[in-house]
């Protein structure tokens, strides 16, 4: 919205000279504006002190400081009823969910990220998988000839054999 070049003071001070008397068509010349603009000024402040205007102008950023917060709010409930149905709880579901709000609503990561509450890392981890197929061989080999021992007894057969390997790593492999 364009800027005023007078201030809300500076236009009560017009309008009060107005109402000691001064014309319109006068007030128009001396200070270079249009009759449309002080009658619009009328209209905005007449009979208003400078403490009152500075109030309205307070109450005035207030309300759209409230509509841009309510604007907000409506655009992430837009967003979760968009997202209704789809199970959001495994990182990798909240990714996707992310992805579709970025897509769809127009919306950030960031705020997409808080309106399915993740943390915004969730978005940037990369899953490193680690595929060892030496390893992979030589416990099945194991597991084939020793039926009977279990991930943990051939946990310690493979560290004799210089595998180093953690024994969770190794149960998933085992799996």
């Amino acid at each position: 919205m364009k800027r005023s070049r007078f201030a809300e003071d500076q236009i009560i001070g017009i309008l009060k000279e107005h109402e000691a008397g001064v014309s319109v068509a006068d007030l128009c010349r001396k200070h270079g504006v249009s009759k449309a603009t002080v009658y619009k000024w009328k209209a905005k402040y007449g009979g208003m002190d400078f403490g009152e205007a500075k109030r309205l102008k307070g109450l005035e950023d207030e309300n759209a400081r409230l509509k841009r917060l309510l604007a907000d709010a409506m655009l992430d409930n837009a967003a979760l009823k968009d997202l209704l149905g789809k199970k959001v709880a495994a990182p990798a579901a909240k990714r996707q969910a992310v992805a579709h709000l970025v897509a769809s609503h127009k919306i950030s990561e960031r705020r997409a990220c808080r309106v399915i509450d993740c943390c915004r890392m969730t978005m940037r981890y990369e899953v490193i998988h680690q595929d060892d197929p030496v390893l992979r061989e030589r416990l099945k080999e194991l597991a084939k000839a020793r039926r009977r021992f279990g991930y943990r007894r051939l946990h310690v057969f493979l560290r004799r054999e210089g595998h180093e390997v953690n024994h969770k790593r190794l149960f998933r492999i085992y799996r």
